[in-house]
């Protein structure tokens, strides 16, 4: 952080891969505006600039030096952030996922904000008292770790994980036993039979994203009893909640979890709380712009 005219003023950003249409930058960009504050907010997109996983410690060497007060982590970097940092929050220690990293005291210290954004995604935007007894959730990778630990703090008492990487869902689940209660957490390998026991399904993978089209579950499988909610929100309707809704189910779009967790990756780099129902204006706004 820099001080120029007493105005307090941020360089902050995010790394990902193919993240040009993220809508993060408006989110933080106008919440500082609206304090009264400076905040400059960049994309560190690795496929629109070359880069690949090695670069990674040399860009965020060079943040550092360039003096960033932090910047967000995204796919496929939420994991392998954590090799170069120097400290992790108890909460991102415990998921072993990181989408926050802050540049303090000469220090790389990681946050996630993606559990508290999702829990209180959920909290907000499903129905009162919605099922939330067995769920079904596509993807283990670093989103994944997040929204399984947020599903474990709401009350889940099974959740069925699926993934491509077997290993990785397994690793997953080993991890929320430990931490939540054994056999709260398994790993799935029938997924009709267990979307047929469960309440709801979550999405964490990038499926349904302009770049990963398509749909982590198969149509045949919706049912109108379940909620179903995906983690994706460019686009804002994935073919998953538009065949999840044609199916009658109750459907929730990543839009909640992408505010919440700014809410709280706001407040690691300035210090300062932001207003969630601003933010949720700033990014209805970028939606129609």
């Amino acid at each position: 952080m820099t001080q120029s005219r007493s105005v307090p003023r941020y360089l902050t950003g995010l790394i990902g891969r193919d993240i040009q249409a993220s809508l993060t930058p408006r989110l933080h960009e106008s919440e500082a505006d609206a304090q009264g504050i400076r905040l400059i907010y960049r994309l560190f997109d690795f496929a629109a600039d070359g880069m690949t996983g090695s670069d990674l410690p040399r860009l965020l060497d060079a943040l550092h030096l360039a003096g960033f007060a932090g910047v967000n982590v995204t796919h496929p970097y939420k994991q392998a952030v954590i090799a170069h940092l120097d400290e992790l929050s108890p909460q991102a220690a415990q998921i072993g996922s990181v989408n926050t990293v802050v540049f303090r005291d000469g220090r790389r210290i990681g946050y996630n904000t993606d559990v508290s954004g999702f829990a209180e995604n959920l909290r907000s935007g499903l129905p009162q008292g919605a099922a939330m007894t067995r769920v079904v959730q596509m993807g283990a990778g670093g989103a994944g770790a997040a929204t399984a630990h947020a599903l474990m703090d709401l009350g889940v008492t099974q959740l069925t994980l699926f993934d491509s990487d077997t290993g990785r869902a397994t690793a997953l689940c080993d991890a929320l036993c430990g931490v939540h209660g054994i056999g709260r957490a398994v790993v799935g390998h029938d997924l009709s039979a267990a979307i047929a026991l469960a309440d709801g399904i979550v999405n964490a993978t990038p499926m349904g994203m302009a770049v990963h089209p398509g749909s982590a579950i198969p149509r045949d499988l919706l049912d109108a009893r379940l909620w179903v909610t995906d983690i994706v929100y460019f686009p804002l309707e994935t073919q998953l909640l538009r065949e999840a809704r044609a199916a009658g189910c109750t459907t929730l779009d990543g839009s909640g979890m992408t505010i919440f967790q700014a809410v709280g990756a706001f407040r690691h780099f300035t210090g300062r709380s932001a207003d969630p129902v601003r933010m949720g204006g700033s990014f209805r706004a970028a939606l129609q712009s």
